[in-house]
């Protein structure tokens, strides 16, 4: 498990799903929807999901992806705002439905408040990290950042880890990073080239984690170093 339920006890997170009622997902299913009052909060419990923003000028911006042992729309639910995001099953999903009114109950039991509220602002600061890697870094840096970010929700990063099916589309990652479909279309397939990706129609498999992370690293130091010069 990941998210907030690595975060809260065993005893926290069991007690709020064994208060939820189930609900399975397929894939491609709209669970939360951007704007929509927050009364409730999505455990998912197996699958995964993608967290996408509308922006004002229409644009979709998909902001992350979410796996097993997150708490969906926990924010809105917590401080009464509406949705800030839309979530949709990028699989079949297992998520387990909490009233706001008895989420929070269940995290102030347990004292957890304060690890709920660090959980969200740290969901807050990736959306705003988003941001800055869509307005600072040169595409190809871009990808492979966005790549690392969207596989860590999902599954350790660490050598030996297995490939990683992020279940998102070439143009779902377009979309992400903020280039055009041709453009991510060429990083990738620099990236296969160099056996660090595999991808198909609505398929991109992470196989090398560690190689792809020492490339980020590679394309922040020469970036770096041309901003010096």
């Amino acid at each position: 498990m990941s998210g907030l339920a690595s975060l809260l006890s065993s005893e926290a997170w069991r007690a709020l799903v064994q208060q939820g009622r189930p609900r399975t997902c397929a894939r491609g299913e709209v669970l939360l929807r951007q704007g929509e009052e927050g009364t409730y909060v999505l455990l998912l419990t197996s699958g995964n999901v993608k967290i996408v923003r509308s922006e004002r000028d229409g644009r979709e911006m998909v902001l992350a992806l979410r796996g097993p042992g997150e708490a969906l729309g926990e924010i809105s639910a917590w401080d009464g705002s509406c949705r800030s995001a839309t979530v949709t099953a990028v699989s079949n999903c297992l998520v387990h439905i909490v009233s706001a009114e008895h989420f929070r109950r269940t995290v102030r039991r347990f004292g957890a408040e304060e690890t709920v509220l660090r959980h969200a602002l740290a969901r807050l600061r990736e959306g705003e990290d988003v941001r800055a890697d869509l307005a600072d870094l040169p595409a190809g840096e871009r990808l492979v950042r966005l790549l690392l970010r969207l596989a860590t929700a999902l599954a350790p990063t660490d050598a030996g880890a297995p490939p990683v099916d992020l279940e998102l589309s070439p143009e779902d990652l377009a979309r992400a990073a903020g280039l055009s479909r041709s453009a991510v279309a060429a990083e990738l397939s620099r990236l296969r080239g160099r056996g660090l990706v595999r991808t198909g129609r609505r398929k991109v498999l992470l196989c090398d984690l560690p190689g792809l992370q020492t490339l980020a690293d590679q394309d922040r130091r020469s970036w770096n170093d041309r901003m010096m010069g």
